[in-house]
């Protein structure tokens, strides 16, 4: 076979995109968690939602102070909200801001004590759990504590 230089170099061109083709679709993945892993709002309305349990280190990350929260009324890192529970003030709830309906990132309205969400008017209570829809799946939640003067969250 006879192959020129053009050719030898259209060929190798096509072995290099066919050799990244692989690395992109896991790239363009979707990589949230399985629906089974999500608790369904309708389906447990007194219960709270599954809540993400410390990490298997059992390491909590530092969100912000007690005094940022009395003032700002919420701490929001790494698309992490914390709020003081309108049903017990010593307890902080944090959810994710990320909305289950479109992926808007959800606001605080600490008057209505519950995060809306700016694309569809999606209402979640403070632990999460679905008020109002469209949205279907309640946001997704982590482990929260004070200590000392530090707001703490599950890494």
């Amino acid at each position: 076979m006879n192959l020129n230089r053009r050719k030898l170099l259209s060929w190798f061109g096509l072995g290099w995109l066919a050799s990244l083709l692989p690395a992109s679709l896991v790239g363009c993945s979707d990589t949230k968690a399985p629906e089974s892993s999500v608790t369904p709002a309708a389906s447990a309305p007194a219960a709270p939602p599954t809540s993400v349990a410390a990490s298997p280190s059992g390491k909590f990350k530092v969100i912000g102070t007690v005094a940022q929260l009395e003032k700002d009324g919420q701490l929001i890192s790494d698309r992490i909200a914390v709020v003081r529970d309108p049903k017990n003030a010593k307890n902080v709830l944090a959810v994710n801001i990320t909305c289950t309906h479109k992926g808007c990132d959800v606001k605080w309205k600490s008057a209505d004590k519950k995060f809306v969400c700016p694309c569809h008017d999606a209402d979640f209570a403070p632990d999460g759990t679905v008020l109002e829809g469209p949205a279907k799946k309640p946001l997704q939640t982590y482990t929260a504590k004070i200590e000392k003067d530090q707001v703490l969250v599950s890494a």
